[in-house]
Order: C-alpha cells, then structure tokens, then sequence
C-alpha cells in the first residue's frame, strides 16, 4: 500500500445504536451512531409487525375478493 492516501483505521471503533445497544468493530471513523442494529432490528427480534397505513391490506383483499368471484362467474 502507498503511504499517506488512505484513510485512518480504528480497529476498535465505537457503534452506539438508538436502543442504546453499543458495540465495537473495525471502520475508517472512530465512533458513529445507527438508528437501528441486530439488537432492536424487527427480523432479528421476531417482533416484526405489519404496518398497514390507510387500509391498503384490506382494500387489496377486496379487490381480490371481487376478481376471484367475476372469475367463479365466467367459468359457469
């Protein structure tokens, strides 16, 4: 490697989540923050919820509803 082109490595670098979960790993800085980790992540905590904002799931449902019953409709 060329000296002095290359940014500065902390082999020990600070991660602090919005949880408060914190942590250390290998970066270019020496400390930053992250809204979300494996720690509060939905995916990893088996908490995932469904977030369904103006109804979409329900107005997609009956949507499908009335094409499967114009398709029932069709076939007799």
């Amino acid at each position: 490697m060329r000296k002095e082109i290359h940014p500065e490595y902390y082999p020990k670098a600070s991660v602090t989540c919005s949880c408060g979960n914190t942590f250390e790993l290998g970066a270019t800085v020496p400390e930053f923050r992250v809204d979300i980790c494996s720690n509060c992540h939905p995916l990893y905590t088996g908490k995932k919820k469904l977030v369904d904002t103006a109804g979409r799931v329900e107005r997609f449902q009956t949507r499908m509803s009335r094409v499967q019953q114009l398709q029932k409709g069709k076939k007799n």
